[in-house]
């Protein structure tokens, strides 16, 4: 059965919808006049709903659909025994202001109808997500981006010394994933260099350049701060293949590296970074002239630079040292004629950038979840994004999009890993409206007309059998109170747990 949009959309909610596509001609679908009606369903019909993932774009979904649906029952499903994400393993730890936002979900979750599982991967390997399906009227799939991009070179995956963006900032962070990463600090050659100019770019150079003194007032893990207490790292160049106008960063994260104590900025040429900015739109022109200015001083103790225009094409290492990252051979790029600089291609000129440690920051991806493409739900490997329309899952066709009924989905695994926690409260928004609006007007989900759906209650015993223990919202409640408890300890907010082992000794 071939299902339509139903609900009006502005012309720019169509437009940002068919970005996240996998279908370019899935506006044919939408609602048009004459439509077969569909019977409608009371506000109190018993609806259950189950959130895989607890980052944000999933807890501002779940607060949507409470405020719209009361009577709704939310369960909320995550790999890991702790919630929030991105907001716990991925904003910076000196950007405290950014996680104000778990003060609401904590609200959510408190919610009579509301119920957290966690420490319950969804998948093959443990509760399958074949078990969802006959339980829940819709699933909302929101697990994030997970994976990282590689740029597929030369000694990339067999040098010491490169590690991922997503990587550095999930073990200063505390994800249990990478708590073993340990990257070497303490190379004699004091060199970093990060490839990519987005925001997690920047947010890696100013960990390895801030003062370890102000690092010990945030939740950064100790054993970060041990590491970057030994740390010989006086230089970070951040390398973009485009030029300053293309960069992905934004002002705040520049200037928050330029007022960093006894840190000064190499001063980008001329030639390269616009001069005269007063045509450029209003953003624009405020982050050019902040690069313009730069630090009032330069060299001093520590420093960065950024470098645009160069592609990396080859990790390298020293004949006296095979196994290590040595230097990072680039080609100088330019723009291609016609397109604003937002294209380039290689010039055939190369250069060697000597460094020991690499940090690889060209973006995240999300993975499909073992069993959802034998589900029937539609996922498009080149974007890393499950396939859909506005947040509602649409398997492509020649003839438009076909809604998979029940199935929506929100957060980088809707539209790609781009965006701020901002944007993607209005994403999850958008999603949360869409599933109550399609409840209400009684579009056709999971089961039956008139099911009566068990959520948690029947799954919970298959979860039993697993050999799984369930985390709830009580027993995070416990990991919370002993992490701020060691936190205040040694003079911190809180101190994480970084393992899984210790998060579950708690409960």
């Amino acid at each position: 059965m071939k299902y339509i949009l139903r609900h009006p959309l502005t012309r720019s909610a169509a437009w940002r919808s068919q970005r996240t596509s996998c279908n370019p001609r899935f506006i044919n679908t939408l609602h048009q006049p004459g439509d077969p009606k569909v019977a409608s369903r009371r506000a109190d019909a018993p609806f259950r709903l189950a959130i895989i993932g607890s980052g944000p774009s999933g807890f501002y979904t779940a607060y949507r659909v409470q405020s719209k649906l009361p009577t709704a029952r939310i369960d909320m499903y995550e790999a890991l025994p702790v919630p929030f994400g991105l907001v716990r393993f991925g904003v910076a730890p000196d950007h405290p202001e950014v996680k104000f936002c778990i003060n609401k979900f904590d609200e959510v979750a408190r919610h009579p109808n509301f119920t957290y599982i966690g420490n319950t991967p969804i998948g093959s390997e443990s509760l399958p997500f074949s078990s969802l399906l006959p339980n829940y009227n819709a699933i909302l799939l929101s697990y994030g981006a997970s994976k990282d991009k590689t740029l597929n070179l030369p000694g990339e995956s067999i040098l010491s010394g490169i590690h991922s963006a997503r990587a550095f900032v999930g073990w200063y962070n505390g994800l249990p994933e990478h708590r073993n990463l340990n990257p070497d600090l303490e190379r004699s050659d004091g060199k970093a260099v990060v490839i990519g100019q987005g925001n997690v770019a920047l947010d890696v150079a100013r960990i390895l350049l801030t003062g370890v003194d102000e690092l010990r007032k945030t939740d950064i893990t100790e054993y970060a701060l041990e590491a970057l207490s030994g740390s010989k790292i006086k230089e970070v160049e951040v390398v973009g293949r485009r030029g300053p106008l293309q960069a992905a960063f934004t002002i705040k994260e520049v200037r928050e590296l330029m007022t960093l104590p006894s840190v000064g900025f190499e001063p980008v040429p001329p030639s390269i970074i616009p001069q005269d900015t007063s045509t450029l739109p209003r953003a624009k022109k405020r982050l050019m002239d902040t690069i313009n200015k730069g630090t009032k001083s330069y060299p001093l103790e520590k420093n960065w630079k950024l470098s645009f225009f160069s592609s990396p094409t080859a990790f390298l290492s020293s004949s006296s040292n095979p196994g290590q990252l040595s230097h990072i051979r680039f080609e100088k790029t330019a723009p291609v004629e016609g397109t604003n600089g937002d294209k380039v291609v290689g010039t055939g000129e190369h250069k060697d950038v000597y460094a020991s440690l690499a940090f690889r920051s060209i973006g995240y991806k999300s993975e499909p979840i073992s069993g959802m493409i034998e589900a029937g739900i539609p996922f498009d490997e080149k974007k890393g994004v499950v396939c859909n329309t506005l947040g509602r899952v649409a398997r492509p066709t020649p003839e438009g999009d076909i809604q998979v009924p029940g199935m929506y989905t929100t957060g980088w695994v809707r539209r790609g890993p781009t965006g701020i926690i901002a944007s993607t409260m209005m994403d999850a928004f958008d999603a949360g409206d869409n599933i109550v609006n399609d409840w209400l007007s009684g579009v056709e989900f999971l089961g039956e007309q008139g099911d009566v759906r068990m959520g948690w209650e029947a799954v919970k015993r298959e979860h039993s059998n697993i050999g799984l223990k369930a985390v709830h919202w009580s027993d995070w409640d416990k990991i919370d109170k002993a992490e701020k408890e060691r936190g205040k300890k040694i003079g911190k907010e809180r101190e994480k747990f970084g393992t899984e082992e210790e998060m579950m000794a708690i409960v």
